[in-house]
């Protein structure tokens, strides 16, 4: 049996702050169905945004303008969660992309997320 190399998905989306609860409660049901059958997610992570604008020093004010143009923290009411999936392998991925709308909490979750701001899967490239 080929040892396929594990797929690592990071997923970037902006969610309402009044939903960031249910966001992460979902997403923690969301992973246990898709696992439900076989276990395609081998770990995860699930992170928030961290407001870092109050820790800049004066000389990094014009890095601090360009993180504002692009982050959800600017909007009181937005932040932005991230999810760090390492899947056991890209067919596990393809699998549960398939199942997709079958999962019951595939419909919640996209309705609580807003904008998706960045979406990929990763596998090594170079073997240890």
């Amino acid at each position: 049996m080929i040892n396929m190399p594990t797929c690592i998905e990071i997923a970037v989306f902006e969610v309402a702050k009044s939903d960031l609860a249910r966001v992460l409660e979902v997403s923690e049901t969301l992973f246990s169905e898709i696992n439900a059958e076989q276990k395609n997610i081998l770990a995860h992570q699930i992170l928030t945004e961290v407001d870092l604008s109050t820790e800049i020093a004066e000389g990094e004010a014009e890095a601090e303008d360009i993180l504002e143009e692009s982050s959800a923290e600017n909007t009181p009411e937005l932040t932005e969660v991230c999810w760090q999936l390492t899947w056991a392998n890209t067919e596990a991925v393809q699998a549960s992309k398939s199942k997709w709308s079958t999962y019951p909490s595939s419909a919640e979750i996209e309705r609580l997320v807003g904008k998706k701001l960045y979406y990929g899967h990763f596998v090594s490239v170079i073997a240890k």
